[in-house]
């Protein structure tokens, strides 16, 4: 074999090594969840069905709420007042395998749990999908979006919004086989599809998803506004930047 091909397979071999092992790795990467059991703020409010966990209060619009990977519904309570606060009601979403939820997280469990919950509000509370608004955070987004593409909100509000797993990953290893990447939460390829009407805030700073992977997005989705929250990194939204959030947010849940 000439030193060529020989590099070209040593080559191969290693960005198979490498996805071999992120392929091993990556749940735990996607959902870094905190530990288990811990209870959220307003037990009175948590509902547990044969299929969803989520915090719910009433109102005449909801808004679901599905949070970031690195927390569960105990740490969602300052994003759950802000919404109250704009006199929404607000059904807030656990995923399989955090915070009181059982299972084990995935891809496909996030949006199962998502969708049983909507359905719960449509069945159990007659509120159906043109009175709710989907807003997702950080890794929400993905769910946010799926929930859209299925037709079970009315509007969309996407928080500090990562276009694909795939991206984020090649960020990294610029190589890396789309193929091997086990929850993919490609929102980029949903966008076009989504007509409803569509709020992107991100900030500019941020150093976790790239501003312009929101950018990407708002261009993508026929129907999206951008809001870029000046200086704003991934985790400070709600506190160094918690009168943008409300500016941003308070219109656009007028519907």
């Amino acid at each position: 074999m000439s030193k060529r091909r020989w590099g070209l397979a040593v080559g191969g071999l290693c960005v198979l090594a490498v996805a071999v092992a992120g392929s091993c790795s990556q749940t735990a990467m996607i959902f870094p969840a905190p530990p288990q059991g811990r209870e959220p703020a307003y037990p009175d409010n948590l509902v547990k069905t044969s299929s969803a966990t989520f915090l719910f209060f009433e109102g005449k619009k909801v808004v679901a709420y599905f949070h970031g990977n690195g927390e569960d519904l105990a740490d969602s309570i300052p994003m759950i007042s802000l919404l109250r606060s704009l006199g929404m009601g607000v059904l807030a979403v656990e995923y399989p395998g955090y915070g009181v939820a059982g299972g084990s997280p995935s891809e496909r469990g996030a949006y199962a749990a998502a969708e049983s919950a909507l359905l719960w509000l449509r069945s159990d509370r007659q509120i159906g999908p043109e009175r709710v608004v989907l807003l997702g955070q950080s890794l929400g987004t993905g769910v946010a979006s799926e929930m859209a593409k299925r037709g079970l909100g009315a509007r969309l509000v996407l928080i500090s919004p990562f276009t694909s797993v795939v991206e984020m990953a090649r960020r990294m290893f610029p190589f890396f086989p789309a193929a091997f990447v086990r929850h993919p939460f490609d929102t980029e390829s949903k966008a076009p599809a989504i007509a409803l009407p569509v709020l992107i805030v991100h900030g500019t700073e941020d150093e976790v998803v790239p501003f312009t992977m929101g950018e990407r997005l708002a261009r993508l989705f026929p129907h999206a506004q951008l809001v870029p929250l000046a200086g704003g990194q991934h985790n400070d939204l709600l506190t160094m930047h918690a009168i943008a959030m409300r500016e941003a947010l308070s219109p656009f849940l007028r519907f």
